[in-house]
């Protein structure tokens, strides 16, 4: 199944200027599979996400859907949308 991927403007760097892409995973699939494919097509981009504890990164939301994923483990049906939006910081 295909999932489209919306990428915030710090990782458009590694994925070559592209701020939508389209992977593809095996159904039934979850974010660590989406995350995973990602990151086989552009290296690094799995690290900025997820920490070593295999958690999302504190500064990171990541939706399925219009729900915001608790871990990698939610799930992703088919024609669904994965967006990834950073936090900003400033003052």
């Amino acid at each position: 199944m295909m999932v489209r991927v919306r990428l915030p403007t710090h990782l458009h760097q590694y994925s070559g200027g592209l701020a939508d892409v389209q992977v593809d995973c095996a159904a039934p699939a979850t974010l660590a599979d989406v995350l995973a494919r990602l990151d086989a097509r552009w290296p690094g981009v799995r690290h900025r996400l997820i920490d070593e504890q295999e958690g999302i990164r504190r500064h990171i939301r990541i939706f399925v859907g219009s729900a915001a994923a608790a871990g990698i483990e939610a799930p992703v049906g088919a024609g669904e949308e994965v967006m990834i939006v950073a936090a900003l910081s400033g003052g």
